[in-house]
């Protein structure tokens, strides 16, 4: 494989340079007779930080359409994804050059008929740590709780396990060198998961300022899915008739939103763009995800930031360094300046290669 040349501006710095790719590396030693294949400005690979590949509204969907659903998440500029739960065994998209690196959380875990059917892994709480632990295993570093859900016989959100078998589950998860992550809509299953160590919240948008104030002092993360709380409303609406304390809830929980997710921001709190496709979303949105972070108060710059070099950065993977992963994207104008210019990439390059 000859040597390539990409020019323009880097970011996160904004210093134009000539980048050249080497055997699948970044070098920025001159290439004498590189071709030069595009110019513009250069953004180290997004990362989707919560996405669902093998999964549609039904549950697990077959080989030909999770590649499709990986292909547009890579056309958009997703070049790492962080699988939140699948129903579907993805371990084969790892060994498929022209799809995006995936990190994978095995299935979802939750509570004996309080999730989505045919999503989860479902158990009693005796049956949690065990579960976890396989899932686990089954993963890329990476497992995925289901924190909350409807109860209905509270008629309103509530925790899937009590705090000492979440408590359990992230010691089993640890022990095998696992990280955790838990859907989490409402405020109560969060105390529980945070004094148990999680290493991240998806939503979060039951989250006070203690509980803030612990995750910065934590180092807990936050992916928010902004795109998919807009949903909220649509499910007070559904549930509104049965259960009324569960659809003024939800009506709340939107109402506040954005104050409660600016305020973890402000905080400190470590916060990831994740577009939440598969299922309930489609895939090839995470520059809707970076806009929508956007929307809500991020500054231009920190919303980029947030799914491309500190979200790799958190995930273990570099930027746009001597001997990094050529992994990048090109775009014609600045996205720092116009987040728009995200849905049109000019250049998508993986592992070294052009792919879109």
């Amino acid at each position: 494989m000859g040597a390539h040349r990409f020019s323009g501006p880097l970011l996160p710095d904004g210093e134009a340079a000539d980048l050249y790719v080497v055997e699948g590396r970044i070098t920025f030693e001159p290439q004498p007779g590189a071709d030069t294949v595009a110019t513009g400005w250069i953004v180290p690979g997004l990362v989707d930080a919560h996405c669902h590949l093998g999964m549609d509204d039904h549950g697990a969907v077959g080989v030909e359409e999770t590649e499709r659903q990986a292909v547009a998440d890579r056309d958009a500029g997703a070049l790492l994804i962080r699988d939140c739960g699948s129903a579907a065994d993805t371990a084969w998209v790892r060994g498929r050059e022209d799809l995006p690196r995936l990190l994978r959380a095995g299935r979802h875990v939750a509570r004996t008929r309080r999730y989505l059917r045919d999503y989860a892994h479902e158990v009693e709480p005796d049956e949690l740590p065990a579960a976890v632990a396989t899932q686990a295993r089954r993963g890329d570093g990476w497992v995925k709780l289901v924190g909350d859900w409807i109860s209905r016989e509270e008629g309103d959100l509530a925790p899937s396990f009590p705090p000492e078998a979440f408590a359990a589950a992230i010691e089993a998860a640890h022990a095998e060198g696992a990280k955790v992550t838990a859907h989490c809509f409402g405020p109560d299953v969060l105390p529980g998961l945070l004094d148990a160590g999680i290493d991240c919240i998806e939503h979060g948008t039951g989250l006070d300022e203690a509980l803030v104030d612990q995750m910065v002092a934590q180092g807990t993360a936050l992916v928010p899915t902004v795109m998919q709380l807009q949903n909220f409303p649509l499910h007070a609406a559904q549930g509104r008739a049965r259960f009324p304390r569960y659809a003024a809830r939800m009506d709340d929980l939107y109402a506040r939103h954005r104050r409660t997710l600016m305020a973890a921001h402000e905080a400190g709190v470590p916060m990831y763009a994740g577009s939440d496709s598969g299922g309930v979303a489609r895939h090839g949105n995470l520059p809707g995800e970076v806009v929508a972070l956007h929307e809500l108060g991020f500054s231009r710059t920190e919303a980029l930031a947030a799914a491309s070099w500190r979200a790799r950065e958190w995930l273990g993977l570099r930027g746009l360094e001597e001997g990094a992963e050529a992994d990048f994207v090109v775009y014609d104008s600045d996205p720092t300046r116009d987040l728009g210019v995200l849905a049109r990439p000019a250049c998508v390059v993986l592992r070294g290669r052009v792919v879109a």
